[in-house]
């Protein structure tokens, strides 16, 4: 008994090491906070990619993780966190690529929902990359905005932090590869 719970000592430990402390003790499913998502804020604090060095540049959009990639080949330039859609209006998958269509604002009296900072990737002017939404004053939705990089939450576009978005309708060109999975 006695090296049995050694054995086991060992074994918490070497999972620790390798993993990680927040890794390990999610995969034992002990509660570990998450840092909070400043949804005005860009994702990571290092610059955004100058995507001109980087021609075949291309967007990974994560729809288990809510993450989307900015990636040159198969390494990531950025991190972004996100939210995509949820339940009947889940976010499509697939290869797309981004439209011409783009613009600083929008609102839908439809969904009571509108968003800054919006560049298409299907249908025209369908499915979007947008910031966290607004309501009709053009103020943002606080609660909804919260959900960003924590769970499905859209109608089906991709929602971004307003700094991620802002720099996406500014950065990202017509054409660019998106690439969308679970």
């Amino acid at each position: 008994m006695r090296n049995f719970r050694k054995f086991l000592i060992i074994v918490g430990l070497l999972l620790v090491a390798g993993w990680g402390l927040n890794q390990a003790l999610a995969w034992f499913k002990i509660g570990v906070a998450q840092p909070a998502i400043d949804w005005r804020a860009p994702s990571e604090t290092k610059a955004y990619p100058d995507l001109t060095a980087h021609p075949n540049a291309w967007l990974d959009v994560n729809t288990s993780r809510q993450r989307v990639y900015v990636k040159a080949g198969r390494r990531t330039l950025y991190t972004m966190y996100c939210s995509t859609g949820t339940g009947d209006n889940a976010t499509p998958t697939g290869t797309f690529h981004i439209q011409a269509e783009r613009g600083k604002i929008f609102y839908n009296p439809t969904s009571g929902e509108g968003a800054r900072y919006w560049v298409s990737w299907k249908g025209h002017g369908v499915y979007l990359f947008h910031s966290v939404p607004i309501n009709k004053n053009g103020d943002y939705i606080t609660q909804e905005a919260e959900q960003l990089g924590k769970t499905t939450a859209s109608h089906g576009c991709v929602r971004l932090s307003v700094a991620d978005a802002r720099w996406v309708y500014q950065h990202v060109p017509y054409g660019m590869r998106v690439v969308i999975h679970a």
